[in-house]
């Protein structure tokens, strides 16, 4: 079992200088940002120019996360700090110009489809001063299959993906050959991978080179002493957050769908301590299932992410994500278990999606059992078709090779104490920082074409504040056949409402023959071919609601029958408020309605 962080209180005076903690953090966030930027503006798949699929942050020498601008939750609230521990210790005599690679789900990373980039910061003296890490999820990494997300992977041998647990890519500035001709030969679109890794690189060496001017400018004692004051300001907060909690315990249960290895599906239990006296909160999540023989498995990273997701999501209020906040969280994890840590060789292609998905919204849950005003309904389950893995061959390319994971129309968002529903969340892990494709570029990039994306009424999870309804979704592939693998969740276990609540809509996932016909459910997961004239047909879940949905304002629910979101049958039936036909409230009838149940 992993061992809780040490307890210790933050440090009570002298108290810092407000304006030069903003200012430095700005320095650092915006460094962070850069990062950002240079992957962005530099990728080369959809998945990453497109859909933004990518992570930087800063850490200190200590493996302390300091910053990490607008990158995934699921990528960087744990796991960096994990990676730089296994740098030092697997590399002790860093040096400037080092690079390493690690997408190893046994050393600290998410999966084995995000592959992260670690450069030491050396100053001019030869000390370590900070890491950065630039994580990019690919297009390929090498699986026995065209996707990134194996489901029925028995293990990491059956996953076939590459595996670099810290390896050195670069020495004084340059490449190691021989790792990335590895690389080249086990890669479908060898050319793409590169000019992404390249991107990797690039982001990883701004970073660098902004740190190094940062301490150039100011000196590493005024950096040192502004990590003390923004850790320790940052610990307040989730002091000062958590003390605004209901004291109590929470147990939440959940299941994820049945996938080859796991035919019953696979149920997760967390259980939820607040103690807002202490300022402290534990999540443990060691009463479940022993690893599976299927690529759902969490890893260590993004297990511990998950909880603390589910927390942060749930607190209501704005602390900073740092090695500083962290300090008031505590995650009991157990090994080989399938959300815990794992061990070789179970496959864990999934680990950022579908479990970690299902536990951190477990977290969110707990926490509004405890009290009105706390937590969150669960977003709508992820992965359907519209963000599936396609590959095939381009006949516009004289035969190429094609892989690429869509992000086509996904919405998820949950109702919250005070907010409905976001259309753009995608997943709890995501919190709305992937962007949805551009159908242009999709189909300029891939031989397909997007006939179809809207969303779906009275499909959200009704309550007092809304899930966001699903999407319905629709695309084929123009001149050849398409391979689509996707891993929904969702289709027999929706998202769960609290506290009065209702469930989002299920998903689904068919295939539209050429005459139109629409075929049966074709199962949470699959392969399958997509031949030219077909389409595939995605609905995404709709999130769950938080409260009882009659009371809803009923200005809220005549404005979402004018947007589309509700029916107005819906809106008499479920939420209890009726229309004039002109689409106005019709206040008698409404109040007669709530009057009676």
């Amino acid at each position: 079992m992993s061992q809780p962080d040490a307890a210790r209180e933050p440090a009570a005076a002298p108290q810092p200088d407000g304006l030069r903690l903003a200012l430095l953090n700005n320095r650092f966030e915006g460094i962070s940002r850069a990062m950002m930027n240079t992957l962005l503006r530099t990728a080369r798949s959809a998945i990453l120019n497109t859909a933004r699929d990518f992570s930087c942050c800063v850490l200190t020498a200590g493996d302390e996360l300091l910053a990490m601008a607008e990158s995934l939750p699921i990528h960087v609230m744990s796991g960096p700090d994990l990676m730089a521990a296994h740098m030092k210790q697997a590399h002790p005599n860093l040096k400037r110009g080092d690079a390493f690679l690690n997408n190893s789900p046994y050393h600290g990373n998410s999966h084995a489809a995000d592959w992260s980039l670690l450069v030491p910061v050396i100053d001019d003296a030869g000390v370590h001063r900070y890491t950065v890490l630039a994580k990019a999820h690919l297009a390929d990494c090498g699986n026995a299959i065209p996707t990134t997300y194996s489901a029925a992977a028995r293990d990491v041998y059956e996953e076939g993906a590459l595996i670099f647990p810290c390896v050195q890519v670069q020495h004084d500035y340059q490449d190691r050959a021989d790792v990335l001709e590895m690389a080249r030969t086990r890669i479908r679109v060898p050319e793409l991978w590169h000019g992404d890794f390249l991107a990797l690189l690039g982001a990883a060496r701004i970073g660098e080179r902004r740190l190094l001017e940062l301490l150039d400018e100011l000196g590493p004692q005024a950096l040192a002493d502004y990590e003390r004051d923004w850790f320790d300001y940052s610990e307040r907060r989730m002091a000062d957050a958590i003390g605004r909690l209901p004291a109590g315990r929470a147990v939440t249960r959940g299941r994820h769908d049945p996938v080859p290895g796991a035919p019953d599906g696979v149920p997760v239990q967390v259980a939820v301590d607040v103690d807002p006296q202490a300022g402290r909160i534990a999540v443990d999540l060691t009463d479940n299932p022993d690893c599976l023989p299927c690529g759902l498995n969490l890893t260590r990273a993004t297990s511990k992410t998950a909880a603390m997701i589910g927390i942060f999501t749930g607190l209501g209020a704005e602390v900073p994500p740092n090695a500083g906040s962290f300090r008031r969280i505590e995650v009991r994890l157990r090994e080989n278990c399938v959300v815990g840590i794992p061990r070789h060789p179970h496959s864990c292609s999934a680990a950022t999606t579908n479990l970690s998905e299902l536990t951190a919204n477990l977290v969110a849950g707990a926490l509004a059992e405890l009290g009105e005003g706390c937590g969150m309904a669960a977003t709508g389950r992820n992965q359907p078709p519209a963000t599936g893995v396609i590959s095939g061959v381009d006949p516009r390319e004289h035969g190429g090779p094609f892989v690429n994971q869509l992000m086509l129309a996904v919405t998820g968002g949950a109702g919250g104490p005070v907010a409905d529903g976001w259309l753009t969340t995608l997943g709890i892990g995501a919190a709305g920082f992937l962007l949805r494709d551009s159908v242009e570029i999709d189909e300029m990039k891939y031989p397909i074409r997007v006939h179809e994306q809207r969303l779906i009424a009275d499909s959200e999870g009704a309550g007092r504040r809304r899930g966001s309804p699903g999407a319905h979704v629709e695309y084929g592939p123009v001149g050849c056949e398409l391979e689509v693998i996707w891993l929904s969740d969702g289709t027999e276990n929706p998202a769960a409402g609290v506290r009065g609540g209702l469930d989002g809509a299920p998903a689904q996932q068919r295939l539209r023959s050429a005459d139109g016909t629409l075929g049966g459910e074709l199962g949470t997961y699959a392969q399958v071919t997509v031949a030219p004239g077909e389409r595939l047909v995605s609905i995404s879940c709709g999130g769950a609601g938080y409260g009882p949905p009659r009371e809803r304002e009923p200005a809220r629910v005549v404005a979402d029958v004018r947007e589309g979101y509700v029916t107005r049958e819906r809106a008499r039936d479920t939420y209890r408020v009726a229309l004039h036909p002109d689409g106005t409230l019709d206040a008698d009838t409404t109040t007669r309605l709530r009057e009676t149940r």
